[in-house]
């Protein structure tokens, strides 16, 4: 694909993402590096979740052309070429962009997880590189920032696998602990039913409130930034929670129900993030 139809179609998809909301209140050369490693997030989550052949074989051969960005070859991606740049102008390194290719992989034959804490393994690979990539587009090296960035990202990934969860379920993946399906006696063919029995509805409440203390206690990295990295970082701070806000109005009813939030609440929790 061309790189311009390659913007527009990556714009197109951005449409509804809470990664965007922030980005319109950027200047251009920040706007375009966030813009480049948001193309390479969803191109990895493209190829793992609807590439046409074989997936596995087509992330191998992604990771192949991205270590090309650090052995000073051309990649032959569009994606990679238009992130070869910003890698190079921040000394980004390649171990976040790898681990979002392991995660994929790894959804290509994990299925469901045993304990929350096999989830938040998932998490480390498949939402924390994302923060750990943002913070080095804006030069930010402090391992606190670090941390409080992974809470985030991490809790951002599951209120967005809650959001998701019969969509997940058709594709044939449970991201509900199985641990917890068993202790609030939730079967997983009651992800199939066309609403939400009231034992799911108990564990989505759960589920919600566990990752609001997550995202609650990361939000603390919006203080320690400064500039348009707080600016930046607000915003998705404030897409979690208003994600939250939207799941909680569901009570639990994730199956029949929509929690996705406005827009306009969004900025609105982002302004007061940064206020703040």
């Amino acid at each position: 694909m061309h790189p311009d139809g390659l913007q527009k179609d990556l714009g197109r998809k951005e449409q509804g993402e809470n990664f965007p909301v922030a980005l319109k209140f950027l200047p251009s050369g920040h706007r375009e590096a966030l813009h480049a490693v948001y193309g390479y997030a969803r191109t990895v989550d493209e190829l793992g979740d609807s590439h046409p052949g074989d997936r596995t074989a087509a992330l191998r051969a992604f990771a192949t052309d991205l270590d090309r960005i650090w052995t000073g070859q051309q990649p032959e991606h569009p994606v990679l070429r238009r992130l070869l740049p910003v890698v190079r102008a921040h000394g980004l390194t390649a171990e976040p962009f790898r681990h979002l290719i392991e995660a994929n992989l790894q959804d290509q034959t994990v299925k469901f997880y045993e304990t929350f804490e096999d989830l938040m393994g998932y998490c480390r690979l498949s939402a924390d590189p994302v923060g750990r990539m943002v913070l080095g587009v804006f030069d930010v090296h402090d391992a606190e920032a670090e941390r409080l960035s992974d809470l985030v990202c991490s809790a951002l990934q599951l209120v967005e696998h809650w959001q998701d969860v019969a969509e997940d379920r058709r594709a044939g993946r449970i991201y509900l602990p199985q641990q917890d399906l068993r202790t609030y006696g939730v079967d997983a063919s009651d992800l199939d039913r066309e609403r939400a029995t009231p034992q799911l509805r108990a564990l989505m409440t759960f589920e919600t409130e566990r990752a609001a203390v997550m995202l609650d206690e990361g939000a603390e990295i919006v203080r320690r930034l400064h500039g348009w990295a707080r600016v930046a970082v607000a915003g998705f701070v404030a897409g979690g929670q208003a994600t939250v806000r939207a799941l909680r109005r569901t009570g639990g009813e994730v199956l029949a129900g929509s929690a996705r939030p406005s827009k306009v609440e969004t900025v609105r929790l982002m302004v007061r993030a940064v206020a703040r």
